[in-house]
């Protein structure tokens, strides 16, 4: 195996781990208006994701990073071509940060319930724009001889893409959903089970129409295995729910995510970004990546570091293990 296929195992790596995090805090982030019913329970939600919502979005800069220094020409075109679509997440996550660390500056119910407003639409949003990236890049844009995308916005608001995006924002919203019942005691926790299941049902109609389509556009046999694994698991999130396993249920919905990404990466391989227009112009992790030497620098680096962040996110995750309730909230307990 050649080092450029190396990064790309790597960066599929990056990008798994980062919607796997990220997605569930997308989800709790998306609950507060879906499931809290008042503030000390919106409280809770936040709390739950508060000492790791900030390392989950570590996984997106090294993402962003890796792509930059691996593969340039992928970076330009996805962010010259896609330049509005991801601005829209960018300023999305940093308004969604300084909500989190805003909202309890001030004691006003007004101040407090824009800063919660604004942590749910900072969070709806990038779940479904994610999806709609990444569902353009599997299916192909319009990119030219010079490894250019000549396309437009409208050209991003596809049916798959679209498709891709209900995807993601549904199965987000699941996986916090799941996240939520585990993390949580009371009767928040029951009822983050039941809107789990109704998620859930939503999430395997769009998620197995996805999923097949996608199969059928540029799938193979490896991409098929990935489908299976991510459905399967699915469902059996849906049953160890149901059961009230919420341990098994979001280790099922973690499957489902990682096997998910897995099969959109699978399907793209040995193309980085295809063309529309002429497959022989094609984004591939040959033509679009940077030289060996760059390429044997970064896998010594990244041998080194990560491990290291690995050890440390994990004891972050230990530390803050515990269930919490609304009886944890100070002024919910007068």
């Amino acid at each position: 195996m050649h080092l450029h296929d190396v990064w790309f195992v790597l960066i599929a790596v990056l990008w798994t781990g980062y919607f796997f995090l990220e997605g569930f805090d997308f989800g709790v982030g998306i609950l507060t208006k879906l499931l809290a019913r008042n503030r000390p329970e919106r409280r809770v939600l936040i709390n739950t994701i508060g000492p790791v919502w900030d390392g989950n979005e570590v996984w997106l800069l090294t993402a962003g990073g890796a792509t930059f220094a691996a593969f340039p020409e992928w970076y330009a075109t996805l962010f010259s071509g896609f330049y509005l679509p991801l601005l829209a997440i960018l300023v999305c996550l940093i308004v969604r940060g300084v909500a989190f660390e805003y909202r309890a500056k001030r004691p006003e119910e007004n101040w407090q319930r824009n800063w919660e407003t604004a942590i749910f639409w900072t969070s709806l949003l990038p779940a479904f724009l994610w999806g709609v990236a990444f569902g353009n890049i599997v299916r192909g844009v319009k990119i030219d001889r010079h490894f250019e995308y000549v396309g437009g916005v409208a050209d991003l608001l596809n049916p798959y893409a679209l498709l891709g995006g209900l995807v993601t924002l549904t199965l987000f919203t699941f996986h916090g959903a799941v996240f939520t019942a585990l993390k949580t005691v009371g009767d928040i926790r029951l009822r983050a089970r039941k809107l789990a299941l109704r998620v859930g049902v939503v999430t395997a109609v769009v998620a197995v129409c996805f999923l097949l389509w996608t199969q059928a556009h540029s799938g193979d046999g490896k991409s098929l295995v990935a489908l299976i694994v991510a459905v399967a698991a699915l469902l059996a999130a849906l049953v160890v729910t149901r059961a009230g396993r919420e341990g098994w249920a979001f280790a099922l919905s973690g499957v489902t995510i990682v096997a998910t990404v897995a099969m959109l990466f699978l399907s793209l391989f040995p193309n980085v970004m295809p063309s529309t227009l002429d497959p022989s112009w094609s984004l591939t992790v040959t033509n679009a990546s940077s030289s060996p030497y760059t390429l044997k620098i970064m896998t010594w680096c990244a041998g080194i570091a990560t491990p290291l962040v690995l050890l440390y996110q994990s004891w972050t995750y230990w530390v803050f293990r515990k269930r919490i309730g609304t009886h944890h909230i100070a002024d919910a307990a007068h």
